[in-house]
């Protein structure tokens, strides 16, 4: 990620990045959102924890109990939609929230529509989320990734995560898990890549 990318600002429970604003989620992007959750492509990986959403009516009511979800979860717990700052449109959504079972590890999550793939933005959504983790107090966050999951796995490594091995005690699957502590979010690799 270019060093433009570094900065985030936070405001509340919006999130802002050079290219980006994270903001809570609305009803009314519901049709947005169901060219992200709609999709084959996006939603396998997602299952059992998230199923493919069938149409915009479900995609509206995920979304209005994502809202009222969000009112019970502790700072600074939530979900966001992602909307591209040059336009406005809502290309994904991102999470932070626990895992299960035990709920005591927060999970970074991200997923973007397939026409917003490829140009660096789950990353920097990633990485605004983990700024707004850490200023928060945050010590750690994860990522479960499925083992053939490719492009999540390499977003997690350019938002700066490392890879700590795999398990199967998260939502009773074997994912990979990628971990970001504060001390190592913004720190460029060997290879330059952050």
């Amino acid at each position: 990620m270019a060093e433009r990318e570094h900065r985030v600002v936070i405001e509340g429970t919006r999130i802002t990045t050079p290219r980006l604003v994270l903001r809570p989620w609305v009803p009314g992007d519901a049709r947005a959102a169901l060219g992200v959750y709609g999709v084959a492509d996006v939603s396998r990986w997602l299952a059992p924890a998230l199923e493919r959403v069938s149409d915009v009516t479900a995609m509206r009511e995920l979304i209005e109990r994502w809202i009222s979800a969000g009112a019970s979860l502790d700072a600074p717990q939530g979900r966001w939609a992602i909307e591209r700052r040059a336009d406005g449109a809502v290309v994904g959504g991102t999470a932070l929230l626990p895992l299960p079972p035990e709920r005591r590890d927060l999970e970074i999550g991200w997923q973007l529509a397939p026409g917003a793939w490829g140009s660096g933005l789950a990353a920097e959504a990633g990485h605004a989320v983990a700024h707004y983790a850490f200023a928060s107090g945050v010590d750690e966050i994860f990522a479960v990734v499925r083992p053939r999951n490719e492009r999540g796995a390499a977003t997690a490594r350019r938002v700066g995560m490392e890879w700590v091995g795999e398990t199967d005690k998260y939502y009773d699957l074997r994912l990979q898990v990628y971990r970001l502590r504060p001390a190592d979010l913004d720190v460029p690799s060997p290879t330059g890549e952050r």
